[in-house]
């Protein structure tokens, strides 16, 4: 599998070196150079999870990876489902918290530990992310306990749900957590700006585990396939996914399926009032505002790291950027929502509210809908409690953290702090 830097066409690495590497020269992202259309999908939708799975990795990645390695990377990561369940006529939830911390990154999340594992030299490897919410703990649990991987994951103090920050700031070994005094975006600035240091980058051999690797993006583009080998094949053709955006790497994801031949009609950019992409879509002016904080939190992003490589999927492959539709929903619009939809007889959380109120906006007639449902209910326990007038009991993942005490360091909004602080650790 070849690579080229979006910003930099003329660095070329292959897929060992992109998930090693994280980023290319100037903070550029690494993007395949070919995506096959694939011939056989409809053999490859009557397949199991795993064994399907195994052959769209195979065909993106190529013979970098012996059969054999690969097979068995996807088959440690994949071991949880991705159920489909209905909410209404023609309107699918694609639940994806089944995993080991409740949300969508755990698929990403392990893929990219196993590979790394597998492709990485002797040298040492520190991985620094920035999360605002839910990778941190899929990160985190993906690389606890791996031998000479290090990982220190940055988040905004105070702006993401405490169940959330139990999940992996509980964990301690090989992952630290530090709590930024600033917001998600900062979180992500001071993660390129080390990028953009050599010498710490050479010293810490640092590597990135949010959506920027290649290798995270690579294993969510199987659960789209998921979701479709689930409907009924008369229901196949028409399908509109909504997907809620905050740093774009689900919805990269989810265009590679489409430019692999999966069945998708068109998405749905879902956001909350961080609405950058909306705007631009409207206006064709690129303006982010400051970061806002809501009841999404894990979306609390303005400058969405993933969406130069939305725009190099819809340029290569001809589409109209006017095809993917995109809109905002504010937090009393997300109140809503989850009632209405509780009423319905689905528990949902903001994340999937925003998506599914996107949806019924913009489905038409004909089409099949399908929103994705990022996290469990229970990892914003107390928003939707108050929102609903409920009480939700915690599942053991959730709740085992939960009695734990909180590992994190914190930090102001200083690169040359971050910078001493992981050349000393």
């Amino acid at each position: 599998m070849n690579l080229y830097n979006i910003k930099h066409p003329e660095e070329q690495v292959n897929f060992a070196q992109a998930v090693r590497q994280g980023l290319g020269k100037d903070q550029g992202l690494f993007f395949p150079q070919i995506i096959p259309q694939l011939s056989n999908i409809d053999e490859l939708l009557a397949l199991p999870l795993v064994e399907r799975s195994q052959q769209i990795l195979t065909a993106l990645i190529g013979e970098e990876l012996e059969q054999s390695k690969l097979n068995q990377l996807v088959k440690n990561a994949f071991t949880f489902p991705a159920p489909i369940v209905k909410v209404e006529d023609n309107i699918y939830a694609l639940e994806l918290f089944h995993g080991p911390t409740l949300a969508f990154k755990d698929f990403g999340g392990r893929f990219m530990a196993q590979t790394l594992a597998a492709v990485r030299d002797n040298n040492k490897i520190t991985i620094l992310t920035a999360t605002s919410g839910d990778t941190g703990a899929a990160v985190a649990h993906a690389f606890y306990g791996l031998e000479n991987i290090n990982v220190v994951i940055l988040y905004p103090k105070g702006k993401i749900s405490p169940l959330q920050e139990k999940l992996f700031c509980t964990l301690g070994c090989n992952i630290r957590t530090v709590a930024i005094n600033a917001d998600f975006d900062a979180c992500q600035s001071l993660v390129k700006k080390a990028f953009d240091d050599a010498e710490l980058r050479q010293t810490i051999g640092l590597n990135s585990a949010n959506s920027i690797n290649i290798s995270r993006l690579l294993a969510q583009v199987c659960y789209y396939f998921e979701a479709i080998a689930q409907l009924l094949v008369e229901k196949r053709r028409e399908v509109v996914v909504s997907v809620p955006s905050g740093n774009f790497g689900n919805l990269t994801a989810g265009l590679i399926a489409k430019s692999l031949g999966l069945p998708i009609k068109r998405f749905i950019a879902s956001t909350n009032s961080n609405d950058t992409v909306p705007r631009y879509l409207a206006t064709g002016n690129w303006l982010p505002n400051a970061t806002v904080s809501t009841l999404s939190n894990a979306m609390d992003v303005s400058r969405p790291n993933n969406w130069p490589r939305v725009e190099e999927l819809f340029k290569r492959n001809g589409w109209p950027l006017s095809d993917l539709h995109s809109s905002a929903v504010s937090d009393a619009q997300t109140e809503l929502t989850l009632n209405e939809m509780n009423t319905k007889g689905y528990l949902c959380e903001p994340h999937g509210a925003i998506a599914y109120r996107t949806l019924t906006q913009d489905l038409q007639l004909g089409e099949t809908g399908i929103f994705l449902c990022t996290a469990h209910p229970a990892k914003f326990k107390e928003s939707v409690e108050r929102i609903l007038n409920i009480e939700l009991a915690l599942p053991t993942a959730l709740d085992k953290h939960n009695r734990l005490p909180l590992l994190s360091d914190e930090m102001d909004n200083d690169f040359t702090k971050l910078r001493e602080y992981l050349m000393n650790k």
